[in-house]
């Protein structure tokens, strides 16, 4: 009996195996849409064909010539882009470094992040599907950031990007302004901001050398520091620095510090870039742009235009959008681009700085941004022209694998909002009526 049930356990593990495999080498031709592939003109009735979470081929042409046991769906009317890509977001219910002090740079913000959260659901109805997480802005440095893509996850290594040389893909997220400044032992002055960041590097540096002095002799080698070892990285070019910035003197303190210590930058919500656009573009540092419908909220955000991304854009920056969810909730992005064109953002660019230029970015242009043969297969169909504010995200891909479905009761009530959207576990709730009763 003992062996009877090994064997049928064995025959369900194999079945399981058997099935995953069929799924991930199937294909599958979705035809009849609009494509904006973001990289090319688009098509006005295109195809394209997904297999084993691959691109394999974006074709102008829709003669319904498949090889055999592809599965065709007829997305006829519908516009099909590229997954979003959020270069700054903070859902999961993130927390980085804490009032301990104003420099946390072994801080992993992934060992914050409850793949659970509502804000996840939220995400992919807005066609979202790669992330950066980042940890707040309170801090000089509140920790290391995380590039995730929205596939179904039971914990956060299922979100993981990876990178070749085997580490976790992600930056670190440093800040200056008004939100660092605090009581002691935060500092109280744009100035003292800067000068504690200075010493942060110069210490790194010291550190770096050291190991490098020792070399293999164990007993030379300074006592570890996890933070130290993470600015190395930023050193050395293997970490990008995404940094909060708004005011025009802020954003030139930042581009100051990075020459100085030669390490990459992003610079994040700029609402005073427009201010020193030529100044960034002769830097060549990336932008990544918040435009909310409703500036201000804050002394530092008070100068935030419409116009930023187009001045970025003729002075030549490469430009992307970002939620900085919940500032912008994730599910409005489109409306972020539109914005943009509506302030003389032209439409590639806007389209761009939703998809590829956040791609590049994030350094993951080579597998995400657009829609290319041999990229992941994430995807969005929408109803109409993903610049109009009437039109509604369909359907949310993720690596050939669908994770939001507007046509479904549950994915439909995260979209739009309601009773129980905000739940993250919903609660047991004697009165109301459930239709699985």
């Amino acid at each position: 009996m003992k062996r009877f049930w090994i064997l049928l356990l064995a025959l369900v593990v194999f079945a399981g195996v058997s099935t995953s495999t069929q799924a991930e080498e199937s294909t599958t031709a979705y035809v009849g849409a609009k494509i904006i592939p973001i990289v090319g003109d688009d098509i006005e009735r295109g195809v394209l064909i997904v297999k084993g979470g691959k691109i394999v081929e974006v074709r102008a042409t829709d003669d319904r010539k498949f090889a055999d046991g592809t599965e065709v769906i007829d997305v006829s009317g519908k516009v099909l882009m590229p997954g979003i890509i959020c270069t700054h977001s903070h859902i999961g219910g993130v927390g980085g470094g804490d009032g301990s002090g104003p420099l946390h740079p072994e801080v992993r913000i992934y060992d914050a992040i409850n793949v659970r959260s509502s804000g996840f659901r939220r995400a992919v109805a807005g066609g979202l599907t790669t992330l950066n997480i980042m940890p707040g802005s309170g801090h000089l440095l509140s920790g290391q950031t995380v590039y995730v893509k929205l596939r179904e996850a039971r914990t956060i290594e299922d979100m993981f990007i990876m990178l070749k040389d085997g580490r976790i893909a992600g930056g670190m997220k440093m800040a200056n302004g008004t939100n660092s400044q605090r009581d002691k032992p935060f500092p109280g002055t744009r100035g003292k901001s800067a000068s504690l960041v200075r010493e942060m590097f110069v210490a790194a540096q010291e550190y770096r050398d050291k190991i490098k002095k020792a070399g293999d002799d164990e007993s030379k080698r300074p006592d570890r520091d996890l933070g130290k070892e993470f600015l190395i990285e930023v050193l050395e070019g293997r970490r990008v620095v995404h940094h909060h910035t708004h005011r025009n003197d802020d954003i030139m303190t930042v581009l100051r510090l990075a020459k100085e210590f030669g390490f990459r930058v992003v610079l994040h919500h700029v609402s005073e870039g427009w201010m020193v656009a030529d100044e960034i573009a002769e830097a060549g540092v990336p932008c990544s742009i918040l435009i909310i419908d409703s500036p201000g909220g804050k002394i530092e955000a008070r100068n935030l235009i419409f116009e930023t991304g187009a001045i970025l854009e003729k002075a030549g920056v490469l430009t992307a959008f970002h939620t900085d969810d919940w500032i912008t909730d994730s599910r409005l992005f489109l409306r972020m681009a539109a914005l943009g064109v509506r302030a003389g953002m032209s439409r590639q660019k806007a389209l761009e700085a939703m998809t590829i230029s956040g791609a590049k970015i994030l350094e993951l242009d080579d597998r995400i941004g657009s829609l290319e043969a041999n990229k992941d297969a994430d995807f969005v169909v929408l109803d109409g022209d993903p610049l109009s504010v009437y039109t509604k995200v369909e359907q949310t891909y993720v690596e050939g694998v669908k994770v939001f479905d507007r046509s479904d009761p549950e994915d439909h009530l995260h979209a739009v909002g309601g009773f129980g959207a905000g739940d993250d576990q919903e609660p047991y709730l004697c009165c109301r009526e459930h239709e699985d009763d």
